[in-house]
């Protein structure tokens, strides 16, 4: 009995190391256990076919990371962080979904988004190819038509795409493009044996598809794989793929918010690049761009164009920055990218009806964000407090953070061991959040990721899922036979 009551004593001295001194817990906006049941119960599934489907890509957003958004989304609107819910939270529907490639446990961006809009896994790197593709080497016999082309070829539908990264970078291009490289953004990034084999980059493959395959509206940066050397670009081909696109029937070509609205407002097909490369983080876009639109307010202009267009849409949206500040260690700038995809949603899910829009919210791939503690009260980009609100210290006697990654460039050189931390402001946005392995830039993990449904065919997203699944989902919900004609 001595020896338990010392095990029990101990566990629950480990606890309290990882927790802050009680604080007061203000009212969430998730709803009690007792009102969801009955939602629940009341819920009837929409099992018609859909006519919009919206896929939503957070990049990198596994589920550590939902809860970090979540908590610090709640933080921001002065209610409780734990018991707040984004807008997808409210969602009848999800589950969990298995992420891996042909070839790793591990994913990459290019293979998680391609097994979501084909339904084919494939290796790490490549983009609407096939599992018997290999990175980098051009065999166009393994590319397979995505949700998107088979919607617009054989139903008519308009497609969109829209990223916070450059357009052609992995998670858009999987809606619209076929490459063994993900690399390929341009024709200077391809290998001469790679033209001559007959594969083309993924800016030219955007612009220069056909018509019964080629997207409406894309929306994101990327302006540098489109323009010609000599033309602020890099093409070698002398192509100006903007003014392509432009010369096309009310058709336009955009680089800021004002552009893209006049251009909306006009029913134009719209190519909207509003960044060399990638479009700035959130935390930085409104003193460096201020003229480029956010998520939101892409995700409305999207809609708004493609919800004109008779016989409805499929539309591809990434919050790309999840992903490529975690790479970083950038929390701050991170979490705050998920809230924006939050206020996203929330738009989408305001314009929409959800008799008629499939809406689907996921990931292609985990990052790892580790949540080891912390108070309810206190703030999660913060450390873990004791009793005095000091920090607590951890067995290096060194303050712990409440959130931490596993790999990453805020990881310890060998020699130092953990930084201090004293004096360092760890919320703010250019602060390196500490990571246990060092790393130039953090690895993706291979942990499921989650995955949020609303609208007709959405009662068919649960449980345990294979991410190819969830393009057998969108395809049987938009009523596409199982094999392309």
């Amino acid at each position: 009995m001595t020896i338990s009551l010392s095990i029990r004593g101990a566990a629950c001295a480990a606890i309290l190391a990882l927790s802050a001194s009680p604080t007061a817990v203000l009212a969430g906006a998730h709803p009690a256990p007792e009102v969801a049941l009955e939602a629940a119960l009341a819920r009837t599934p929409e099992t018609g076919p859909a006519k919009n489907i919206i896929l939503f890509i957070g990049d990198g957003m596994g589920v550590s990371t939902v809860t970090a958004m979540r908590i610090l989304a709640g933080q921001r609107a002065e209610m409780d962080g734990a018991s707040y819910d984004l807008a997808f939270d409210a969602m009848p529907y999800g589950g969990l979904v298995r992420t891996y490639s042909v070839d790793g446990l591990v994913t990459d961006s290019a293979n998680g988004a391609s097994a979501i809009t084909t339904g084919h896994r494939t290796v790490n790197g490549g983009i609407g190819v096939d599992g018997g593709a290999r990175c980098g080497v051009c065999d166009t016999s393994r590319h397979v038509p995505t949700l998107a082309q088979r919607a617009k070829r054989e139903l008519g539908k308009a497609v969109g795409v829209v990223s916070t990264a450059a357009i052609t970078d992995a998670s858009p291009a999987a809606f619209f493009a076929h490459s063994p490289d993900r690399n390929w953004q341009s024709d200077a990034d391809m290998p001469a044996a790679a033209q001559a084999a007959g594969c083309i980059d993924i800016a030219a493959q955007l612009v220069l598809a056909e018509e019964d395959l080629r997207p409406d509206l894309a929306l994101g940066g990327g302006l540098t794989f489109f323009r010609p050397e000599g033309a602020g670009g890099r093409r070698k081909d002398g192509q100006d793929l903007p003014a392509l696109w432009s010369a096309r029937p009310n058709s336009a070509f955009v680089t800021d918010r004002d552009g893209m609205n006049a251009a909306i407002a006009a029913g134009h097909d719209v190519l909207g690049l509003f960044a060399e490369v990638h479009i700035p983080h959130e935390v930085n876009r409104p003193a460096v761009a201020p003229q480029t639109p956010t998520l939101e307010e892409m995700t409305r202009a999207a809609i708004q164009r493609l919800a004109a267009e008779p016989q409805g849409y499929v539309l591809l949206i990434e919050a790309a920055h999840i992903d490529k500040a975690h790479h970083a260690g950038l929390l701050n700038a991170a979490l705050t990218e998920g809230v924006e995809l939050s206020k996203a949603v929330a738009a989408a899910q305001d314009l929409t009806d959800a008799a008629e829009t499939l809406i689907i919210v996921t990931a292609d791939h985990s990052h790892g964000l580790v949540l080891n503690g912390g108070g309810r009260g206190d703030d999660v980009l913060g450390l873990i407090k004791g009793p005095t609100g000091a920090p607590r210290l951890a067995g290096d006697g060194r303050p712990l953070p409440i959130l931490v990654y596993s790999t990453g460039p805020g990881g310890p050189e060998a020699e130092e061991g953990r930084p201090s931390l004293e004096g360092v402001d760890v919320t703010a946005i250019d602060h390196v959040r500490q990571a246990g392995v060092r790393l130039g830039s953090a690895a993706h993990t291979g942990e499921d990721v989650p995955v949020y449904a609303d609208g007709p065919g959405a009662y068919l997203i649960t449980g345990s899922m294979d991410q190819p699944y969830l393009f057998q989902v969108m395809r049987h919900a938009l009523r596409l036979p199982a094999v392309a004609p």
